[in-house]
């Protein structure tokens, strides 16, 4: 992700902010051009409406007015804004969500708080790549649910369209617990949407998008059984073979569905490490005998894109510093994984579909709007009457 700025006094501010500790300023991102803005309240144009602030000594004459999400002025939970213009009450996060555990309840609540957190982290990451709003289409839908006594277990997945959360992943024991008991190195909530996402978007634009050919010459054939497939994984237990030499994790060895899901989530994490590694202009040299090796962050998103073969090059000495930082505080590698030349190939592959999808997004997004249809005198004084 980007560094942010407020935009009234230039202090470094997070994505996730609400309040510049530096001027004072109510922070709020605005999805609309995506990014974080410095607010002041808007009463003479309306009640709960706010305006941009400008820049210090400035004023903002965009006239562009806001609305705080809902979930922000009831819960304190989101620091998305709403256009004014746009009449729901949530803003384009976290109306995505269609199910809630009982918020009464204030563990519950921490735990869905979290979660949204990370799914606006999602949503970012998303409409960067020109994949939110999702083409045009509806987007996902997400139940973030939690179990109950008595009641059946909440798995998370996804199925037709909308991806299911069960909000203990939220809590950083339980989610260690599950991570520690099937032999993950990696799992976070940002990791689970980010792979459901991929469930979502395969539909969109695999099955759909006429490369179920393509892809199945990559990862092979999606119609075998799945929950064969399941079975037959998890009945192996920690035996997996070389599962290492063909996939980004041992799970994207249970089927096709799954190795694209996870080779998904690592592209986007890949994206997000690229892009706040730019923001920071981070340079590294990686010592060797034979000389340093030196490195300088690239953008993702910059004008003209970098190929898939230069983001690469780029990702392998960021991986070794952010490894060694996370050493140096006695925690475990923040990025435990290493990429055989199949799994590349597969990363390669979500990298050609994603940047065809964001460039037909462009494309449509910068049509000209269809000409108003030509209504006749005659029609115009039927209307009339």
């Amino acid at each position: 992700m980007r560094v942010f700025n407020c935009d009234h006094c230039g202090h470094l501010v997070f994505f996730d902010s609400v309040q510049c500790l530096h001027c004072g300023s109510a922070l709020a991102f605005l999805p609309d051009v995506l990014t974080m803005a410095a607010l002041v309240p808007a009463p003479q144009d309306g009640a709960d409406l706010w305006r941009r602030r400008g820049a210090r000594g400035s004023a903002d004459h965009s006239g562009r007015l806001y609305r705080m999400c809902r979930n922000h002025t009831e819960h304190q939970a989101c620091n998305f804004a709403v256009p004014a213009n746009d009449y729901t009450e949530l803003c384009v996060s976290c109306r995505q969500t269609r199910a809630t555990p009982d918020l009464a309840e204030a563990a519950h609540r921490g735990r869905w708080m979290q979660t949204e957190a990370a799914k606006r982290r999602l949503y970012y990451g998303l409409a960067r790549l020109g994949l939110e709003p999702a083409l045009g289409r509806a987007g996902p839908v997400f139940e973030l649910l939690a179990e109950v006594p008595g009641g059946p277990p909440v798995l998370t997945g996804h199925h037709g369209g909308t991806i299911t959360l069960n909000v203990a992943e939220a809590d950083d024991d339980e989610r260690a617990r599950r991570r520690i008991a099937l032999g993950e190195p990696y799992r976070t909530l940002i990791g689970h949407l980010r792979h459901e996402s991929g469930h979502f978007y395969w539909d969109q634009l695999v099955r759909d998008g006429g490369r179920s050919d393509d892809f199945r010459r990559v990862f092979g054939d999606e119609r075998q059984d799945y929950a064969a497939a399941l079975q037959a994984h998890y009945a192996k237990g920690n035996d997996l073979g070389d599962w290492a030499d063909h996939h980004v994790s041992a799970y994207a060895s249970a089927h096709p569905w799954e190795d694209w899901a996870e080779t998904w989530a690592h592209y986007l994490h890949m994206i997000d490490l690229l892009e706040t590694s730019a923001s920071y202009a981070t340079e590294v040299t990686v010592p060797g005998i034979y000389g340093a090796q030196h490195s300088r962050a690239v953008d993702p998103f910059a004008t003209p894109a970098p190929d898939f073969d230069t983001m690469l090059r780029h990702l392998v000495p960021l991986t070794l510093l952010l490894n060694s930082l996370t050493r140096s505080l006695g925690q475990l590698d923040a990025y435990p994984f290493a990429l055989a030349e199949q799994a590349l190939a597969k990363l390669r592959f979500v990298h050609e579909v994603v940047r065809a999808a964001g460039a037909a997004a462009a494309e449509v997004a910068a049509a000209p709007p269809p000409p108003a249809p030509v209504v006749s005198s005659a029609i115009k004084k039927l209307a009339k009457r």
